[in-house]
């Protein structure tokens, strides 16, 4: 019998949005390798879900950002996993480009034009997206 307080990741999405294109990444070495996904990670134990967000966006690409505006909730319930995600927009993250700084983790780095994004996306962050460009805030299935 499992615990009933049983142990979950909640995982912190960031969009990192210029010019109506949003910044994804090639996964490698990692779940679902070859989709592309939003920068992020894991929350971490006693950590802000904004430092989090910082934290992961920073050490992924390399940016900064003023502020980072709430996005959206997406309870991810999977056969094999159940992810809470929370996304955050990185606003005023400057005209700088992002840095490959875990080359073991991501091929590049590329941005894509929100109307036309890549057929292979990140199966925990396709419901994120989703809500993130039609305005809604939240989703439960």
């Amino acid at each position: 019998m499992k615990d009933k307080y049983e142990k979950f990741h909640i995982g912190i999405n960031i969009f990192v949005v210029q010019n109506k294109k949003l910044l994804l990444g090639k996964r490698k070495n990692v779940y679902s390798a070859g989709t592309w996904g939003l920068p992020g990670g894991h929350l971490e134990y006693g950590e802000s879900m904004r430092e989090a967000a910082a934290r992961e966006l920073g050490e992924e690409t390399g940016l900064k950002a003023d502020e980072f505006k709430f996005a959206g909730l997406i309870n991810d319930v999977r056969k094999d996993e159940h992810y809470p995600q929370v996304g955050f927009l990185a606003k005023d993250t400057g005209d700088k480009e992002p840095i490959l700084n875990e080359p073991e983790r991501c091929y590049e780095w590329r941005w894509f034009d929100l109307d036309n994004l890549p057929q292979e996306i990140f199966p925990g962050h396709i419901k994120q997206i989703q809500i993130f460009k039609n305005g809604s805030y939240f989703s439960d299935k």
